[in-house]
């Protein structure tokens, strides 16, 4: 009887870790998974094409998509978003734009203005559901000025907007580059890059071994080059050259492709929807004229990064993500201004 009970007690056990160890897949119906990856068709003037986007976690309440700058980087150097917005429950999408390596090509020069890459935008937030009651927009460098130019036109579809490391003038941009960063460089050096950029010689090997040190290193990422984050690096690797020389010029002092004279200073009012600045000390943006671009917003913010650069979600990276997380919180929150510093 003792042996039967035991035998009994054994089967019973054996079941149960038989229970425990057994694999519970959702039920995802006969759809292919693509690790939440979505290519989106967009119209343009030109044709049809499929841009890149990929969602991480989900929030029905705060969905944030994220525009990268250049013009035609890519998505890749916001990976570090992965490490801080997932554990405080913030959805967010990574968006590649048209031109920009992992979505569609085109050759057709007339594609790359920024009217009609704020017509993607638009596009694409609509295919992702993405509306009032949810969705942040974060545009960063050239991704600030497609963020600007877009709530402008579209402010009504958004919750939030955030402004990183973007001037809302490019000459006022220009004016900086040429005043304050360029007086920073030893003079010698500095002569030897103009004359390199008056020759139009930009595929001088000199011209890049000059400016990694002497301007990357210092105000686009404060880290040696070839210690630069992985993300940074494959994102300058996949750079479109051609979209990135016609839209903001060759040179790095300064726009001077066909953006050139963008300027929404005066306009900043209009636009009602709570709204985040970043600024940092060593970025190629004046981050006096951020502060000031935040007062110019009815319902603006600002956050400084004291050890930052262009790339301040890298070599200022808690200062960044703290700020950033408390006010897209505080805003979904029902807050309208947000003080961070």
């Amino acid at each position: 009887m003792k042996r039967l009970f035991s035998l009994l007690i054994i089967c019973g056990l054996l079941f149960s870790c038989q229970q425990k160890n057994e694999t519970t897949i959702t039920d995802t119906g006969t759809e292919v998974q693509t690790g939440n990856i979505k290519l989106i068709p967009i119209e343009t003037p030109v044709g049809k094409f499929k841009v890149w986007t990929k969602r991480v976690g989900n929030n029905p309440t705060v969905k944030v998509l994220l525009l990268h700058g250049g013009p035609a980087c890519t998505h890749e150097y916001f990976e570090a978003f992965e490490n801080f917005f997932p554990q405080e429950n913030i959805e967010f999408y990574y968006y590649d734009q048209l031109g920009s390596y992992y979505s569609d090509q085109s050759s057709d020069t007339s594609l790359w203005q920024l009217d009609r890459f704020v017509e993607e935008v638009e596009q694409v937030r609509k295919a992702l559901n993405l509306d009032k009651d949810n969705f942040y927009l974060l545009g960063h460098s050239w991704g600030g000025i497609l963020a600007m130019q877009y709530a402008l036109k579209y402010q009504d579809n958004l919750k939030g907007l955030i402004i990183s490391d973007m001037m809302s003038s490019a000459p006022k941009y220009g004016k900086y580059a040429e005043e304050v960063l360029s007086k920073q460089m030893d003079k010698n050096i500095l002569d030897t890059i103009r004359a390199i950029e008056s020759a139009k010689d930009f595929s001088n090997p000199t011209y890049m071994r000059l400016l990694t040190p002497h301007f990357y290193e210092q105000h686009i990422c404060r880290f040696p080059a070839d210690e630069w984050p992985d993300p940074v690096k494959r994102t300058f690797k996949h750079l479109n050259s051609v979209i990135y020389t016609q839209m903001q010029g060759p040179s790095e002092f300064g726009i001077a492709g066909n953006l050139a004279n963008w300027d929404v200073s005066d306009l900043l009012k209009n636009i009602t929807t709570p709204t985040l600045t970043i600024g940092a000390k060593y970025d190629s943006m004046d981050p006096e004229f951020m502060k000031w671009m935040s007062t110019q917003f009815p319902n603006g913010s600002y956050l400084y990064c004291a050890n930052g650069s262009h790339m301040c979600m890298y070599d200022d990276q808690q200062t960044y993500f703290k700020g950033l997380i408390k006010f897209i919180k505080s805003v979904d929150k029902g807050e309208k201004k947000v003080v961070l510093n």
